[in-house]
């Protein structure tokens, strides 16, 4: 039953890996080296596409804004999982913690859209490479970066505006690293009912249907590959097409058990680590699947390494 539409609590308490007390020195080393490596590679994917001309195509085009949303996810949760797990403190404001809801919200959303682009552009490229450039014009890839933006922005701002309208009682504590929607309904002494439904509906459909979407331009692609004569071409093409439905498959599965799964069947154990592969893991492995097996990108990352090290000598 509601009490109120204003909120008792002023913050939340994030309790993240609190429960592995002997083990906080090895989260936070490992969480670290993770995050110091997503930021890396990410930064270097924007630094070499930017710099080489012969990159400013769609596919590149579409890996750039990959990776700056990449950077930008995991930059809303483990900063301050670190200092929480250096400090041993707990506490995040209240604001703060819509805030931080908001934006893991819209950046998951974006790494959803921008995958779902990027397998169209592989689809456009492998089965009508003859109509490649008629198709992916300047102004289709443009609105394909800019409409998903436009969704990402106000969907979460839904779920935040709905959100600050609850009422929350004595218990704050979130058992989990961050400020998760599910995390938060569950602590509401309000009818979270509605709340839940769209959680359900709304994150359901912009997740089955990117998903769909994937999951036929890969089945065409695949098809395409197999009429390719020689037994190289096809290796080739479906190891990198592997490596990409490898990371789809992992990415949707987490947010499946992240976003879609209800309240009362909600596991914390399960439920970290559901996080921990789509904010911390995802946005290290984006930039090696979609980097390590292209020699151009290879080879523009070389030129941005030689090039550091001769301003720097």
């Amino acid at each position: 039953m509601e009490k109120g539409n204003q909120t008792n609590v002023s913050e939340f308490l994030l309790l993240g890996f609190s429960n592995w007390p002997r083990h906080q020195a090895l989260f936070l080393a490992l969480f670290l080296c993770l995050y110091l490596a997503g930021l890396l590679g990410n930064l270097l994917i924007l630094m070499a596409i930017a710099s080489d001309h012969h990159l400013h195509i769609p596919m590149y085009f579409f890996l750039a804004n990959l990776s700056l949303v990449d950077l930008c996810l995991s930059s809303t949760a483990v900063p301050k999982m670190l200092l929480n797990i250096q400090t041993q403190t707990q506490s995040t404001s209240y604001p703060a913690c819509l805030v931080q809801m908001y934006f893991s919200i819209m950046f998951t959303n974006m790494d959803n859209f921008l995958l779902t682009v990027m397998a169209y552009d592989r689809y456009v490229a492998i089965c009508h490479p003859l109509h490649y450039s008629t198709i992916m014009t300047q102004s289709l890839c443009a609105c394909l970066v800019a409409i998903p933006w436009v969704i990402a922005t106000l969907n979460p701002l839904l779920h935040t505006l709905m959100m600050a309208h609850l009422h929350f009682c004595s218990n704050n504590v979130i058992h989990h690293f961050f400020c998760d929607i599910n995390s938060l309904l569950a602590l509401s002494c309000s009818d979270t009912s509605l709340n839940q439904l769209m959680v359900l509906t709304v994150v359901g459909l912009l997740f089955v249907v990117p998903l769909g979407c994937i999951l036929a331009s890969y089945a065409h692609i695949i098809s395409a590959v197999m009429k390719i004569l020689s037994v190289q071409g096809k290796l080739k093409a479906f190891s990198t097409c592997g490596s990409h439905l490898t990371f789809v498959i992992l990415f949707y599965g987490a947010i499946t058990k992240t976003y879609m799964t209800p309240i009362s069947n909600h596991s914390t154990d399960k439920g970290l680590v559901a996080s921990v592969i789509v904010i911390v893991v995802a946005p290290i492995l984006n930039p090696f699947i979609y980097s390590l097996r292209n020699n151009e990108l290879k080879g523009a990352l070389k030129k941005v390494l030689d090039h550091r090290k001769i301003f720097s000598q």
